[in-house]
C-alpha cells in the first residue's frame, strides 16, 4: 500500500480550469489531468526560472520529487499538444 502524500505547497486555483483545442467538441476530446503540484513545479521552475532546489524549498518537497512532478507534467503538456487532447488542471480534494 503507498504511503499519504506528504503535504505540498501549491497556489489554489479556483473554479475548474478546462483547456481544449480549437475546433474540437468537448465530448470527442479524450481528457488529460495536470494534477496542481505539477503545475506547481512547472510554474516555479519553467515560468518563475527557479531552480529545482529553489522550487522543492518553496513547495516544501524534496528536489527529486519536483524532478519527477516536471518530468510527468512535461510529458502530459506535450500529449496534449501533440494529440490534440484537453487539458484539465486537477486540483485533489482537500481531506
Amino acid at each position: 500500500m503507498p504511503r499519504k502524500l506528504k503535504v505540498r505547497n501549491c497556489r489554489r486555483i479556483e473554479g475548474e480550469r478546462l483547456f481544449k483545442p480549437s475546433g474540437v467538441r468537448g465530448c470527442e476530446l479524450i481528457i488529460e489531468d495536470l494534477m496542481l503540484d505539477e503545475f506547481e513545479a512547472l510554474r516555479l521552475c519553467d515560468y518563475d526560472g527557479l531552480s529545482q532546489i529553489e522550487a522543492a524549498e518553496a513547495m516544501g518537497i524534496s528536489r527529486g520529487t519536483v524532478q519527477r512532478l516536471l518530468g510527468s507534467g512535461r510529458k502530459k503538456m506535450v500529449d496534449v499538444l501533440l494529440h490534440q487532447k484537453g487539458l484539465t488542471l486537477h486540483q485533489p480534494a482537500e481531506e
